[in-house]
């Protein structure tokens, strides 16, 4: 199992096409999912990035930008594998949600627990009423 208090790692999508480098604000401790339409079905764990703090190593021109609602978050993902590798944040613009799947050594079943955001309620449509928690999704492993 990987620490939690990592601050940076190498990330990469599946096919390697995109690479990246990412400070990470804390570790991963700040991972969670969200319950918007896009989130949903994505079903990624991020982690929290300040935005200068995510650097394209490599297959920038491979990233593709998707877009939906209000515009205003970006989403990018790998033209190539389809991998979806990091977000700038709606809730907060000056910070992206990077893959934790995408870090090396990282999987999102390193997580005991993880925080589900309220994204149907979304703060910025001034709807959200109290915590803006919409759960925990756990991981519980079987034992072979």
């Amino acid at each position: 199992m990987t620490s939690l208090d990592i601050r940076e790692a190498d990330g990469a999508c599946h096919c390697g096409a995109v690479r990246f480098h990412v400070r990470l604000r804390d570790g991963l401790h700040s991972a969670r999912r969200c319950t918007c339409s896009y989130c949903r079905m994505r079903g990624a764990v991020a982690v929290t990035a300040e935005l200068g703090d995510l650097d394209i190593l490599s297959g920038q021109d491979k990233l593709t930008l998707y877009q939906f609602n209000t515009d205003t978050a970006k989403h990018y993902f790998c033209s190539v594998c389809g991998i979806y590798t990091h977000h700038q944040r709606r809730s907060n613009p000056n910070e992206f949600g990077v893959n934790a799947a995408c870090l090396q050594g990282v999987s999102p079943f390193d997580f005991a627990e993880v925080v589900v955001t309220d994204g149907i309620n979304h703060p910025s449509d001034g709807a959200r009423k109290g915590s803006g928690i919409a759960g925990v999704l756990k991981f519980i492993a079987t034992t072979a």
